[in-house]
């Protein structure tokens, strides 16, 4: 028996590529920029908001004026355990609105009581920095949160208490990137703005200045 056992082989675990999309917009080499290809929101925040927040708030030295350090978004799909295929679409999705590709989430551990297991695919993600956080935040305000249907700004409370900010999207189609015919069911997001600021103030401040259309 134990000899059977010995040389019985042993089933090599299949390693998982993930789903095979290739987004329009991504690029596989780093994106090579001129001075001139900056986006228009890090111009304004050069020149106009970081002296701003300077004189407001008394920064003696300019490492310490708030900057946007990176955004993450998110997509969470609980109806994905049922139907694999939901998930495909909002990993699609999300790499178009991006530009870049998304990273699948997983459970972190098991709920008997909703059918899920620890490492189950539920949700995917994408942490943006540099000139892709720049561009995307220039279309969000710009484009995207103005057509939103009945908007009327974004709540100002929506802060951790250390200057980072969390915004809900009910519906990807406020995005011009996405195909609604290629959904079978419109997800939503969270984009948390993580940034420099210490408080809440100075990254209400900061956001302000940006463009963030905050309720009053």
């Amino acid at each position: 028996m134990a000899k059977a056992q010995r040389g019985a082989p042993t089933q090599k675990k299949k390693k998982e590529t993930g789903f095979p999309y290739k987004f329009r917009r991504v690029q596989e080499e780093p994106l090579r920029r001129s001075p001139s290809d900056r986006s228009q929101l890090l111009v304004k925040y050069e020149e106009q908001v970081r002296p701003w927040l300077q004189k407001e708030f008394g920064y003696t030295n300019g490492f310490q004026v708030p900057r946007v350090e990176k955004v993450v978004l998110n997509i969470g799909l609980g109806e994905a355990l049922k139907t694999p295929k939901l998930l495909e679409q909002a990993f699609e999705s999300l790499g178009n609105i991006t530009g870049q590709r998304p990273v699948v989430t997983r459970a972190k551990k098991s709920i008997a009581t909703f059918k899920l297991r620890e490492g189950m695919k539920i949700g995917c993600m994408v942490t943006l920095r540099g000139p892709r956080m720049w561009e995307f935040l220039d279309r969000l305000l710009t484009v995207a949160l103005p057509r939103t249907r009945d908007f009327r700004g974004v709540s100002r409370k929506a802060f951790d208490g250390r200057g980072n900010y969390t915004l809900g999207v009910r519906e990807l189609l406020i995005f011009p990137e996405v195909d609604i015919e290629k959904l079978d069911k419109v997800p939503g997001m969270n984009i948390c703005v993580h940034t420099s600021a210490k408080n809440d103030e100075e990254g209400r401040a900061l956001l302000s200045q940006l463009g963030v259309p905050f309720r009053t």
